[in-house]
């Protein structure tokens, strides 16, 4: 997800940094932009000069100390409160105090992401919607504590980088995922109970609903783990049994077949590249 959305960034003129503390992962990211800027060059979308321009102003990073200068965060740390607030709490220990917070997250409260840090304020919900460089939604959430200010100021942010900002109340799934976890997790059943497979399945709802990805596509592209994750997080808040994660998906993270990042999932794939590039 981080660089999907650093593509949204770099490609409307905005220098972006991208931080992450292993260098394999930060390799990787440079790899996944420059092909999908390079893809849309040769597939008539961008001139090379604007593809080259927004690869050049994408840095990458594995010091937290190197962000000290940047004036807005976009955080995509998988749904685990304690790792988000220990990143957040550490940038926010030499950034600057106007410093914009925005926490990208399928389930997990605004509220409670920016009571864990140290200027809870400055913290705005910002819920990229995969694939991030296609889709324009962005799901914006105020918690308790936000200010007018950063509000404004995120969502100014989203209409400079091309997006679209939507306003949801911080309640779990926000609006998309209210619908697609439960969703998700029938698509699943049916698989598991052998009323057919992901791939009539996807046809039978792209055909007939005019979806451009099928659902097991779309699980593949999220990544098992992270509806696995986002199953967790949404049946501990609401105890709805369709939110409750099926053995089948726990199975299939176990095995480590959690769709296009492992090249396996409900289809296998050979190409590592971000969707649509």
């Amino acid at each position: 997800m981080g660089s999907g959305i650093a593509i949204t960034i770099a490609r409307s003129g905005i220098p972006v940094t991208l931080f992450d503390p292993a260098e394999s992962a930060l390799e990787r990211s440079r790899q996944l932009i420059s092909d999908f800027f390079n893809t849309a060059v040769a597939k008539g979308k961008m001139t090379p000069e604007d593809a080259q321009s927004a690869i050049s102003a994408v840095s990458y990073v594995s010091a937290i100390s190197e962000l000290k200068n940047v004036n807005v965060v976009v955080e995509a740390i998988f749904e685990d409160l304690g790792v988000k607030h220990e990143f957040l709490n550490a940038f926010l220990a030499n950034a600057a105090p106007d410093t914009l917070v925005l926490t990208n997250t399928s389930t997990l409260s605004i509220t409670e992401i920016a009571a864990g840090c140290a200027r809870p304020a400055q913290v705005v919900g910002a819920h990229y919607c995969l694939p991030a460089p296609l889709m324009k939604l962005v799901e914006m959430s105020r918690g308790l504590q936000t200010s007018d200010e950063a509000w404004q100021a995120a969502w100014r942010f989203q209409e400079a980088t091309g997006q679209l900002p939507i306003e949801t109340k911080d309640r779990p799934g926000f609006i998309l995922n209210h619908f697609c976890i439960p969703y998700h997790n029938d698509v699943i059943r049916m698989i598991e109970s052998d009323i057919a497979a992901p791939e009539e399945i996807d046809r039978a709802m792209k055909s007939a609903l005019g979806f451009a990805m099928g659902p097991c596509e779309l699980i593949d592209l999220i990544g098992l783990d992270t509806q696995l994750r986002a199953s967790e997080a949404f049946f501990a808040v609401t105890n709805d049994p369709r939110h409750a994660p099926p053995p089948l998906l726990r199975r299939m993270v176990a095995a480590g077949q959690l769709g296009r990042k492992t090249k396996g999932g409900f289809y296998n794939y050979s190409k590592d590249a971000i969707f649509g590039g």
